[in-house]
C-alpha cells in the first residue's frame, strides 16, 4: 500500500498544477497576439507607402503606435486578471502618473516609462511568448492524441481493423511517445509559465527604482507607526505612574507626617524611624516626579512646547531665554522629540558647558520645525566623541523622525545646536 501511494505521488506530482498552468498559457495566447495586427499594419504601411508621401507615411506609422499605446493598459489589466485568477499571483501596479483628464495629463501618461515598458511587453515579448504558447499547446494536443490512439482506432469501422492488423505495433509506439510527451508537457508548461511570469514582473510591474521607493515609503510609514505607538505607550506609563504610584506615595508621606505630628509620646527610636520613612517617601516622590517628567511631561501634552520648555528653563540654575513661535502645534511625536532635545541639551549646558546663560528658539518655517539651542560656554562639544550618549543620542532621536541635527561648538565657545524636524500635516 505504501509503495502504491509513493508511486502515485511520484507519477502525479508533475500534473498537480499542470491544469492551471496550461490554462494560463492558453488564456495568454490571444492577449499576446492582440497587437500583432497593428504591427503587421505598420510593416505593410512602411513597405508600401511611397517615400515622397511623407505625411501619409507618418500617419500610417504613427497610427498603429498610438493604437498600441491606447490598448496597452487594457491588455495589462487582462494579464493581471489572468495571473490572479489562474495561479493566484498579483503583480504590484507601477506608480501612477498622476490624476487629471486634460491634455497635459494625457501626454504625461504617454511618456511614462511604465507605459512604454508595458507596450514593449505586448509588442515584442508578447508575440515571442505566443510562439512558445502555441508550441506548448501543440505538445499537449499531440500527447493527448498519441496517448489515446487506441481510442481513435476503435472508433474506426471494424472492417478496417480486421483487414489492417499491422496497426497494433504502430499504435503501441505512438502510445509510448504520447505518454512520454504527457510527462514532458508539465515541465515544458512550468518552464514557460516561469518565463512569462519573470517577463511580466519586469515589464508589467513596477521597475526596480519604483520598488525601492515603495519599500522606503512603507518602511517610513511603519517607522512612524512604531514611533507613535512608543509615544502613546510613554504617555500611558506617565499617566499610570502619576495617577497610581505617585498618589500612593503622596498618601504615605501625608500619613507619616500626621503620625509624626500627632503621636507625641513615641519612643525616640520610633520617632527616628518615622522621620526617616517620611524623608524617604518625600525623596521617592521627587524622584518619581523627575521620572514622570522624563517620560512625557503632562504640561507638554496639555499646553504645548512653549509652556513645557518654559518649565524646563525655570528649573535650571542659569538664566535661559525661551522664544517659541508656533502658529499651530506639530504632531505629538515631533513635539516630544523637540522637547526632549531641548531638555537634554540644556542639561548638558548646565553639566559641561560652564555657561552663564542659554537661548532656546523654536519656530516653524514652512513644513519644518526649527529648534536652536545656544549657550556662551567653553565650547568643544564633539558629536563624534559622544560614544552613543549625550549629543549622539540626541542625533539618533532626531533621525528617528527624519530630522537633521548639527552642532557647532568651537573651542572657547559658543555652542549652537540646530535641529530641523519635519512637521508636514
Amino acid at each position: 500500500m505504501q509503495l502504491t501511494t509513493r508511486l502515485q505521488l511520484v507519477l502525479g506530482r508533475p500534473f498537480r498544477r499542470a491544469g492551471h498552468r496550461t490554462a494560463l498559457v492558453a488564456a495568454g495566447l490571444p492577449l499576446h497576439l492582440a497587437v500583432v495586427p497593428l504591427w503587421l499594419w505598420l510593416a505593410a504601411a512602411m513597405a508600401g507607402a511611397p517615400v515622397t508621401a511623407l505625411p501619409v507615411l507618418l500617419t500610417l506609422v504613427v497610427t498603429p503606435v498610438l493604437l498600441t499605446l491606447v490598448v496597452t493598459p487594457l491588455l495589462t489589466v487582462g494579464h493581471r486578471r489572468r495571473y490572479r485568477a489562474l495561479v493566484g499571483e498579483d503583480f504590484p501596479r507601477p506608480a501612477a502618473s498622476g490624476p487629471g483628464r486634460n491634455w497635459t495629463s494625457a501626454v504625461r501618461r504617454l511618456t511614462t516609462r511604465a507605459l512604454w515598458r508595458q507596450a514593449g511587453y505586448h509588442a515584442v515579448a508578447g508575440p515571442l511568448l505566443a510562439v512558445l504558447d502555441l508550441a506548448v499547446l501543440a505538445v499537449w494536443a499531440a500527447a493527448l492524441v498519441a496517448a489515446s490512439i487506441y481510442v481513435w482506432i476503435w472508433a474506426l469501422p471494424p472492417q478496417w481493423r480486421v483487414t489492417d492488423l499491422g496497426y497494433t505495433t504502430q499504435a503501441a509506439y505512438i502510445t509510448v511517445g504520447g505518454l512520454a510527451l504527457l510527462f514532458l508537457g508539465p515541465r515544458l508548461t512550468g518552464a514557460l509559465v516561469w518565463l512569462e511570469t519573470r517577463a511580466a514582473e519586469v515589464l508589467l510591474g513596477p521597475s526596480r527604482t519604483e520598488k525601492l521607493a515603495r519599500r522606503v515609503a512603507d518602511l517610513a510609514e511603519s517607522r512612524t507607526g512604531v514611533l507613535d505607538a512608543a509615544d502613546a505607550e510613554r504617555r500611558r506609563i506617565e499617566r499610570d505612574l502619576h495617577d497610581g504610584v505617585q498618589q500612593r506615595l503622596v498618601s504615605l508621606a501625608v500619613n507619616l507626617g500626621l503620625a509624626r505630628a500627632t503621636l507625641g509620646n513615641l519612643p525616640e527610636d520610633a520617632r527616628k524611624v518615622i522621620n526617616e520613612a517620611h524623608r524617604e517617601a518625600k525623596e521617592a516622590i521627587a524622584e518619581l516626579n523627575n521620572l514622570v517628567r522624563g517620560l512625557h511631561p503632562a504640561v507638554l501634552e496639555d499646553r504645548g512646547l512653549d509652556a513645557a520648555l518654559s518649565g524646563v528653563a525655570a528649573r535650571l540654575p542659569i538664566p535661559v531665554r525661551v522664544a517659541v513661535d508656533l502658529p499651530q502645534r506639530p504632531s505629538p511625536t515631533v513635539e516630544a522629540v523637540a522637547y526632549f532635545v531641548v531638555s537634554e541639551a540644556l542639561t548638558n549646558v548646565v553639566k559641561h558647558a560652564q555657561a552663564t546663560r542659554a537661548d532656546v528658539t523654536v519656530e516653524r518655517i514652512g513644513e519644518t520645525l526649527l529648534v536652536v539651542v545656544a549657550d556662551d560656554g567653553a565650547g568643544g562639544a564633539d558629536l563624534a566623541a559622544a560614544g552613543g550618549t549625550g549629543l549622539a543620542g540626541l542625533a539618533k532621536r532626531v533621525a528617528s523622525v527624519d530630522g537633521t541635527f548639527s552642532c557647532r561648538s568651537p573651542a572657547g565657545g559658543p555652542t549652537v545646536i540646530t535641529v530641523e524636524l519635519p512637521c508636514a500635516p
